[in-house]
């Protein structure tokens, strides 16, 4: 029989139940009614005490209660609505029926819930088909430890079927993992992040495996319920760099092999061509810098020569007969290029080995260090601390080792624009830009184009055993009206494709360079474009002559710098020409 207690105790428990709820005791009175049942069936609250068979008739409640047997999922008519029923008997533990518990729910209320759980089903697909699809593994866990997603490039990684993971504890599954070495079982005591760390293992198949993992813990509405791990296979990549690394090493691992092998380097300052006036002057720069161990920034556009020039300064250096070793800094991820520039100990992560990085094998030598702008903050920070103290310490490793290594650092962009959008540390910058070397890209070096020009026809007549005899007029036009984006490596490029073309003998014409420099024609069209009434402006010729020479002069000066002498030769005048018209405009 129900009591009082009873009854309070299921308005407690019921009371967020999403439909109506009607409690009946054995004697077939009302006990307990909720509010969504009260305005489900058109009824008050005021019928507690009263008999169901009088207040709620046509409910089948009665009937469930004299026969104790459930009705489940049956459509009636109350109340001129249409409502799904559930009645169940409640039984004591003698299996006397002491009550009946009903559950209403309007049709459309239903019908609504279904949409949306066709539609949260539908978002699950997408989001999983998503997940399968992406070239990370992905692995989610409850706060229990149990996992509730795991991606296929997760399976693919651990060897392992979706079946033997999902809905088993993590460490049931992987039991060469425990609380220290699992970065996800770490998040869930923590609850705290932990960023890119990197672990190789052997999985299930008995491949070493390597990743760089990230692991977030999984709040829902203020509430902690799980972790994520992304996990980025970098198997193949560490492999590579090791095996460089081990090739390297072995190159310069005997005073006896230093002295047969060359030190990695291909170019000297003979190699550099040009009369560009600022080109000289940097060449004239770099080997002062090169007779010091100061470290040395060299900026430039992709293309300038920037690496030519790092390997001439080694070259004309004392260090000629030591290594040098160069290395791409956007080309690894952070946690592969700290491993590959200072080394690791044995131990210092899952699977680590000891191993010399880039600067032991440098040591006396150059490290040349590319696109040091894209190396994370956190490694540029190490970075530094190295250039001050001369001491790598090995990832993994508590011993600093002494090193002797200069430090050529490029990066493709002005060192204004990456200081002011912090891709470099400007603390790093001073330290780097002991030497600063901006090289200026070929658009501002036209009088050396035809040198070029004829520099690489003849590089490459000697290296395909050709004939081509040059470039006709109307290409040198186009080469000198052009901006050349990618530099003088774009001009050897195009030279390169269009002997191709030309063959054995003859002459490179329009045809021949047309389909390696895409954009010649928009630029010759926007260079030939201008706008008659803005230059014309109802003046008389020789004043807009002048204008248009005042004009000519100020762009000059201002693409070089100031420097009159490279100006004049942009212009094609003499120097104290150039110089009597600055006066004469007053620039």
């Amino acid at each position: 029989m129900f009591t009082l207690e009873n009854s309070l105790l299921y308005r407690v428990l019921l009371k967020g139940f999403p439909g109506g709820i009607v409690i009946v005791d054995a004697e077939g009175q009302v006990v307990m009614i909720n509010e969504l049942a009260s305005d489900l069936l058109g009824i008050g609250k005021d019928i507690i005490g009263s008999k169901v068979k009088d207040v709620l008739v046509n409910t089948r409640i009665d009937k469930v209660l004299e026969t104790g047997k459930d009705e489940l999922n049956k459509y009636q008519s109350i109340a001129n609505t249409k409502i799904l029923t559930n009645i169940i008997a409640i039984f004591d533990k003698n299996n006397e029926i002491i009550g009946v518990a009903a559950y209403f729910q309007e049709v459309k209320e239903i019908e609504v819930m279904a949409e949306k759980l066709e539609s949260i089903k539908r978002l699950k697909k997408n989001l999983e088909t998503i997940l399968n699809s992406i070239d990370d593994g992905i692995h989610v866990v409850d706060e229990d430890g149990r996992t509730v997603f795991y991606n296929e490039k997760m399976m693919k990684l651990e060897n392992q079927n979706k079946d033997q993971v999902i809905n088993k504890k993590l460490l049931d599954v992987f039991p060469f993992l425990d609380q220290e070495s699992s970065t996800l079982m770490q998040t869930l005591k923590t609850r705290k992040p932990i960023s890119s760390r990197k672990q190789s293992y052997i999985n299930y198949k008995g491949e070493e495996i390597t990743t760089i993992n990230k692991t977030l813990p999984i709040i829902l509405d203020e509430q902690f319920i799980g972790a994520l791990e992304i996990a980025r296979d970098v198997t193949e990549l560490e492999k590579l760099s090791g095996r460089v690394l081990d090739l390297q090493s072995e190159l310069y691992d005997t005073k006896e092999k230093k002295e047969e092998l060359n030190n990695g380097t291909t170019y000297v300052f003979s190699d550099i061509m040009g009369n560009n006036y600022d080109l000289k002057e940097k060449i004239h720069y770099a080997k002062r810098a090169a007779k010091t161990s100061s470290s040395i920034l060299i900026s430039g556009e992709t293309g300038t020569g920037k690496e030519l020039f790092a390997q001439s300064i080694h070259n004309a250096s004392d260090r000629k007969n030591k290594p040098f070793i160069a290395q791409n800094c956007a080309a690894l991820p952070k946690e592969l290029l700290e491993s590959i520039l200072f080394g690791t100990k044995k131990g210092g992560f899952t699977g680590a080995v000891d191993r010399k990085g880039l600067f032991s094998q440098a040591d006396g030598g150059t490290l040349l260090l590319d696109e040091v702008n894209s190396m994370s903050i956190e490694l540029q920070a190490k970075l530094l601390r190295v250039l001050q103290e001369g001491v790598i310490k090995p990832v993994g490793g508590n011993k600093g080792i002494k090193v002797d290594v200069r430090i050529i650092a490029t990066i493709n962009k002005h060192p204004l624009e990456v200081l002011r959008n912090g891709e470099l540390r400007s603390d790093l910058y001073y330290r780097l830009a002991v030497v600063n070397l901006h090289l200026p890209p070929l658009r501002e070096r036209k009088g050396d184009i035809l040198l070029l020009t004829d520099y690489f026809i003849n590089q490459f007549n000697n290296k395909f055993n050709y004939q081509v005899e040059g470039i006709s007029e109307e290409v040198k036009e186009m080469f000198l009206n052009y901006d050349w984006p990618g530099s003088v490596r774009q001009l050897e490029h195009v030279i390169e494709g269009a002997i191709n073309i030309v063959g054995f003998k003859g002459l490179i014409k329009k045809q021949d360079v047309k389909s390696f420099m895409l954009d010649i024609e928009e630029k010759s069209k926007e260079k030939l474009t201008f706008n008659k009434e803005k230059v014309f402006d109802g003046k008389p010729l020789p004043d807009l002559m002048k204008k248009i020479e005042k004009k000519l002069i100020k762009e000059a000066l201002s693409e070089t710098e100031g420097n009159v002498s490279q100006a004049a030769e942009n212009l094609g005048v003499k120097r104290q020409s150039l110089q009597y018209k600055i006066k004469k405009y007053k620039l």
